[in-house]
């Protein structure tokens, strides 16, 4: 009897109950198999009706508890995996449940979910006691687990020590760098898998472009992209889409544009990286076009992520009118329930146009509870738009500075805030606040890939081998804008200091290092890419402008909100971010 339905699990649990459980007939045993991995595994299944079934069994083998295991490490709650695995060490009705290589990893599956690294050790303990310390399958969920809970140092541990290795063992370890914030040494990862001339696959592939997305590897990614081509990989879906994204985030938005438009069959997933991609680099009516034609031309439903892009192609041009259409159709029109981060697009779209009042109502009346980062988004809108009085009331009846332990982001805010209105002495209690509670301000940094390296600065940085000649030609830089009549926009300095600092401070910053990096390292009128983990400052923006138009150099910059191109001295932003 095949089973489809609960209803038909039911028919055959009522078969099942009839016939004695000692009888040694085979098809007794098929059936209760058959009844169990269908009630825990199957989308049509019930977790707790199965969970019911091996409580009910009188001597449940290890598949039974391992089934579960493996049902709850992926269900809503997997936490509740480790009782089911204490109740198979403690089974009182026999010796035969004993865990084995299929046990562990479904646990430390439910660690990674859970982000339990305590628990997660604990099982790494468990796993060698029981014998199972060398077990390839295992040392991939360690790997897994342990990227997964914030700890890429252990993963890194136990990869290094491993004595066979698999492609799955790779990946894991390449994709959990990437998690990680370490695009650079995952892709340096991958450069010896390929030394080793080791197989890849499609799921190799997709980790190394996430981190050629993530780190702005252009080039990196075209060879990755080369060997999709020879493998014919690009026919999966998946790899179809991180092309897009990563060429989109790399700035290169007309290759992106070409792997979307050979997709035979485009889904879902395809035209929102394309939609995003376009709204990203501020072809913000193309991005609106391009959705007006998945869903009318060719009938794709989009979803939540697609409504996200959508909104931020409104956000990032201040199609103020148009976002707010859009996010009201998407409930009446599609039947998406809008989410924070959709709540948080027309906030941020109302506070960049400077209609702080009416963000700051709408954040008031929404049916959800807001978190942190609208709020923050509209304080820092605040100080941009020069309203610090409505900033300062925000950060005290939210007690923004309490927002927890672990986050400076409300600190850097706050003493931001202050610092625009001239209370250095509440920036200074901001910045003890912050020493008393451990917290360092992550650096700004930039990085540029000049013949197939990743080079990151930070600011003032001097540990570059080409530090010297960074700092000359930045000075040669700095004069040549002087007499394009370039004023230092020194009120971007937070800092408590003369007009003369806060100018050597601006010159410093991570942003302008890069470029002049770029302007030594590549040829003339050839293009520089630049990508940040902060908002450009205005003056940053500003030089640029200036360089482009100076050098006759295309700059595409990618800062945490948008990417910026400059050419002859305009931005591709408008100005407008």
């Amino acid at each position: 009897m095949e089973i489809s339905t609960m209803s038909q699990a039911l028919q055959l649990h009522a078969k099942i109950l009839k016939t004695p459980d000692n009888t040694p007939d085979q098809n007794y045993q098929k059936g209760l198999f058959k009844l169990f991995t269908f009630t825990a595994l199957s989308p049509s299944g019930d977790l707790k009706y199965a969970h019911s079934i091996l409580n009910s069994l009188r001597y449940p083998s290890s598949y039974y508890y391992n089934t579960m295991i493996r049902a709850y490490s992926q269900s809503p709650d997997p936490t509740i995996a480790f009782s089911i695995f204490l109740s198979m060490l403690h089974d009182p009705t026999s010796t035969f449940p004993r865990p084995n290589n299929f046990t562990f990893p479904f646990l430390l599956k439910s660690c990674a979910r859970s982000r339990l690294i305590r628990l997660g050790k604990q099982v790494h303990g468990q796993a060698i006691k029981s014998g199972f310390g060398t077990d390839l399958y295992i040392k991939n969920s360690l790997i897994h687990m342990y990227s997964g809970c914030g700890e890429s140092g252990h993963a890194c541990k136990v990869f290094d020590k491993m004595g066979e290795r698999d492609v799955v063992s790779w990946t894991a370890m390449i994709d959990g760098l990437v998690d990680n914030d370490q695009p650079v040494k995952a892709i340096e990862l991958f450069e010896r898998m390929l030394i080793d001339g080791l197989e890849i696959n499609d799921a190799t592939i997709v980790s190394v472009l996430r981190a050629c997305a993530d780190s702005g590897a252009l080039s990196m990614g075209k060879r990755v992209h080369g060997l999709v081509e020879e493998r014919n990989v690009a026919l999966k879906a998946n790899v179809s889409t991180i092309l897009i994204d990563m060429y989109a985030k790399c700035g290169c938005i007309d290759n992106a544009r070409q792997v979307f438009d050979d997709i035979v069959d485009k889904d879902v997933f395809s035209w929102t990286a394309m939609i995003s991609g376009l709204a990203s680099h501020g072809e913000c009516k193309g991005a609106i076009g391009l959705f007006k034609e998945m869903v009318e031309k060719f009938n794709v439903k989009p979803d939540e992520r697609t409504m996200t892009a959508v909104l931020s192609a409104c956000r990032n041009s201040g199609m103020v009118n148009e976002g707010f259409q859009y996010f009201r159709t998407m409930r009446k029109k599609y039947g998406l329930k809008p989410t924070i981060q959709h709540y948080g697009c027309v906030v941020d779209l109302l506070a960049r146009a400077g209609r702080l009042k009416e963000a700051e109502d709408f954040i008031r009346k929404m049916p959800i509870q807001p978190d942190v980062v609208l709020w923050r988004n509209l304080i820092w809108s605040c100080k941009v738009h020069g309203d610090t009085e409505r900033g300062e009331r925000l950060i005290k009846e939210f007690e923004l500075l309490k927002s927890g332990d672990s986050d400076c982001g409300s600190y850097v805010l706050a003493g931001n805030v202050y610092a625009s209105a001239g209370k250095w002495d509440d920036k200074a209690r901001v910045r003890e606040l912050m020493r008393q509670k451990g917290l360092i301000k992550p650096p700004g940094s930039s990085k540029i890939e000049v013949d197939g390296l990743i080079h990151e600065f930070i600011f003032g940085d001097s540990n570059h081998p080409d530090a010297k000649m960074i700092y000359l030609k930045l000075d040669e830089v700095k004069e040549g804008l002087r007499e394009e009549g370039y004023l230092p926009k020194v009120s971007e300095v937070l800092l408590e200091m003369d007009a003369e600092e806060k100018s050597f401070q601006l010159w410093h910053h991570s942003e302008k290092l890069a470029v002049a990096f770029g302007l030594i390292k590549t040829s003339p009128g050839s293009e520089i890419r630049i990508v940040k983990n902060l908002r450009s400052c205005e003056d940053c923006h500003d030089v640029m402008k200036l360089i482009s138009k100076k050098y006759q150099r295309e700059i595409i910059v990618r800062d945490r909100i948008r990417f910026h191109h400059f050419r002859n001295g305009c931005c591709s932003c408008g100005d407008y971010w």
